[in-house]
């Protein structure tokens, strides 16, 4: 029996054997060794080279900028007001319960924390970085990426740009070099660099998707670039460069549904972060030119209506008696098309320009008048940090009403579309003629029919609004537009 069965697992084997080699056979006769999927879709030596030195020289990009990245936490103490609970007036709940529940409604303060990103930019310690990842911090710590951590005091910050300069006491530090913005072209591959989610030296890359975005409600001066790369929370304040390994962008905001990266990044272009970030460094804060004009963007119908070839232009809605504009001779009506000799395609473009002018330097302005074109010199005077001075107060219908701009988060919490525009009413003095006709919330889009894109501009119109006039006010409230007579 047990040489019986020998053979049987003799003869077992032999026929695994046997089939093994003529699989073997087979295979190779139809090429299964020799042709793969692979092999039919073979890559060209060409191509893979192309690829291996656009990853090497990505990579080495990356690992050049990554040192000069900045990891940035900020802690902030925020009041909670105190709300005593409705069922503390109960006689029957505190005849049970006494006062051990009134300490819930108590003022109380908490630390918050955040994190962001900033960019080294001088050796001796200076970091570029959103303000509003240090606004209001109480103590910032910077991480460099070899992990030493420093503490971080903001020395300059500007509100108006979302920018802010951190100072550490260190020396000898990475500097990333400022690159030219003006000479982005869309479709340029850039580089991210950035401590999203907390993450350290994440490095991300994409293209210019556009530039000089403005008008997206996060800052009162955008110029925004554009990019695909990913951006996500804790990006703030981190580095978008260009294949030179050159800083071309701070990485500001994303806009999005959800509150993570779905394509649309936007970043301050360095030659503004360059200008802004000098004067925080020299004087701590930043002064801007102002030649007191407001003004409108050009629809179809003005432009026939004024005569113009196109809607290239800043049309001036009103002019400040007195101000700069008025004294070279400008009025309400006049379009300006150039301003120290650059085109001005928009609003946008024009209160850039004029922000970025030298106070008490002669400017050169092109403007259309009745279909013909004229130019004066107007004398650039600082911006007056307080409008309400050059009328002495808001004498009008709009007295004691507080507006601020509209900020991602203020837009986030009223729900309010990408179409609404203007300033929302932060408060309302109860002695306000506007007490009862506007509400905490409301979106004031238009004063007048003039149209109003942030506090600048609404200050601007009302401060030239007399005592008793009548005033139209276009606003938004409840997802609906209103017209309001005050």
């Amino acid at each position: 029996m047990i040489g019986k069965r020998k053979k049987q697992i003799i003869l077992g084997g032999s026929l695994i054997a046997a089939g093994l080699i003529i699989g073997l056979v087979i295979s190779s006769n139809l090429g299964f060794f020799n042709r793969g999927y692979t092999t039919e879709t073979r890559i060209s030596q060409e191509a893979v080279n192309l690829l291996t030195r656009i990853n090497d020289a990505t990579a080495e990009v990356a690992a050049a900028v990554k040192p000069s990245v900045v990891n940035i936490s900020s802690t902030t103490t925020v009041h909670i007001r105190g709300m005593e609970p409705p069922f503390m007036n109960d006689p029957f709940f505190r005849e049970f319960f006494g006062d051990r529940f009134r300490s819930f409604g108590r003022p109380r303060d908490y630390k918050q924390s955040g994190t962001g990103s900033g960019v080294i930019v001088d050796s001796g310690g200076y970091i570029l970085t959103n303000n509003h990842v240090v606004a209001g911090a109480e103590e910032i710590k910077v991480m460099l990426s070899d992990k030493r951590i420093f503490t971080g005091k903001v020395i300059g910050s500007d509100s108006k740009t979302d920018l802010a300069v951190v100072k550490i006491d260190a020396d000898h530090l990475p500097v990333l070099a400022l690159g030219d913005s003006d000479k982005l072209k869309v479709g340029e591959r850039v580089i991210a660099v950035g401590n999203p989610f907390g993450l350290n030296q994440t490095v991300t890359s994409g293209i210019i998707s556009a530039k000089g975005r403005a008008d997206v409600g996060i800052a009162e001066y955008e110029d925004f670039i554009q990019t695909d790369t990913p951006i996500n929370p804790g990006n703030s304040g981190g580095a978008l460069v260009n294949v030179r390994g050159e800083l071309i962008g701070i990485n500001t905001a994303i806009l999005s549904s959800s509150g993570g990266s779905q394509g649309v990044g936007l970043a301050i272009p360095s030659n503004m972060a360059k200008a802004v970030m000098a004067q925080l460094i020299k004087k701590g804060k930043v002064t801007r030119g102002w030649m007191g004009v407001a003004v409108q963007g050009l629809t179809p119908e003005l432009v026939k209506q004024l005569k113009l070839k196109n809607d290239q232009g800043a049309l001036i809605s009103d002019v400040l008696d007195g101000g700069p504009a008025a004294k070279a001779g400008l009025k309400s009506g006049d379009t300006i098309v150039r301003f120290d000799g650059r085109e001005v395609t928009d609003i946008s473009t024009l209160k850039n320009m004029v922000a970025g002018a030298t106070p008490g330097r002669q400017v050169a302005v092109e403007y259309i008048r009745g279909g013909s074109r004229e130019s004066a010199g107007i004398i650039i005077q600082e911006y007056p940090e307080d409008m309400k001075k050059l009328s002495g107060s808001f004498e009008n219908q709009l007295k004691g009403v507080s507006v601020q701009n509209i900020t991602p988060d203020v837009r986030e919490n009223l729900n309010l579309p990408a179409r609404v525009t203007g300033v929302v009413v932060a408060d309302i003095d109860e002695d306000s003629p506007a007490y009862d006709l506007l509400a905490i919330g409301d979106i004031i889009m238009e004063v007048n029919r003039t149209r109003v894109s942030d506090v600048r501009e609404y200050e601007t119109i009302v401060a030239r609004l007399k005592s008793g006039e009548s005033i139209l006010l276009l606003i938004y409230r409840d997802g609906t537009n209103l017209f309001v007579t005050l």
